[in-house]
């Protein structure tokens, strides 16, 4: 379209821009036809245009943190559940069964049971198997197990009697240190159904005892001692656990004796 100006020639008029799109179907300026997308940058030394780079993503990683913590819970949480279950179980198990799986322990209930049969007390000193004796015949009198800590050796025919009733006898060679000893009678002291004394030829340090069971360590500090007490202090009562500890013979003396004022037993 031309327009006739006074005074001269047709003019073209000047485009001017207005910042409106381009028609439709028309590119854009720098546009690739039909596709509106930018038109891909020539490569230096017109070798073609360049693709447009595609955007590289970065990965994060793991969150091992969170993870770790998780896994080491969860261990722990099992760990407790399982020693749970594992204790309640050897608490659930029988007293002899316990008392069987102390290493070292002699369990003459099965091995010799016929050595701690007896019919009747009877009197006068008397020869036995094991030394010390765990069982068979005895003292009508018993020695008494309230705790006693005895400084001299003491009659076997009483000691016997008193594992009947379910007392533990503690031994210990008269040459023992003193603060073994005193270990010792620290377990001891004001426990019912505990006695404790020292004994001439042992063939180990410490022997202990309970009806038809025996254990022999070489020092106080063994914890088996603290294991035989607890599974098997009453619990090898021949005669219950009502069976009496006190009233029984307090001297010393390997010589049995008799306490006419006891009340009779079984």
């Amino acid at each position: 379209m031309s327009i006739s100006t006074p005074g001269g020639p047709e003019r073209r008029p000047t485009v001017v821009s207005t910042g409106k799109k381009p028609a439709a179907g028309r590119p854009a300026s720098g546009a690739k036809a039909g596709t509106g997308k930018p038109a891909a940058t020539p490569r230096a030394g017109g070798k073609g245009p360049r693709k447009p780079v595609t955007p590289v993503k970065v990965s994060q990683g793991r969150a091992w943190g969170p993870i770790a913590l998780f896994v080491t819970v969860g261990v722990l949480a099992a760990g407790i559940i399982g020693y749970g279950a594992w204790a309640s179980f050897q608490g659930s198990k029988p007293w002899d069964k316990k008392a069987n799986a102390i290493d070292g322990i002699v369990n003459i209930r099965k091995t010799d049971k016929t050595s701690l049969e007896y019919e009747s007390h009877k009197s006068g000193p008397l020869t036995y198997k094991y030394s010390p004796p765990v069982g068979g015949v005895h003292n009508a009198a018993w020695q008494n197990c309230m705790g006693d800590v005895y400084d001299a050796p003491i009659a076997n025919e009483h000691a016997v009697h008193s594992l009947e009733h379910g007392a533990v006898w503690i031994t210990y060679r008269p040459d023992l240190p003193k603060d073994q000893v005193e270990k010792l009678a620290g377990k001891v002291r004001g426990v019912e159904k505990m006695l404790m004394s020292p004994y001439e030829g042992l063939d180990k340090p410490i022997s202990l005892q309970a009806w038809g069971y025996q254990l022999k360590v070489d020092n106080a500090d063994d914890k088996r001692i603290d294991e035989f007490i607890k599974d098997l202090r009453v619990n090898a009562s021949v005669e219950g656990p009502t069976a009496l500890c006190n009233t029984g013979i307090t001297a010393t003396g390997t010589t049995p004796r008799e306490l006419q004022q006891q009340p009779p037993t079984q």
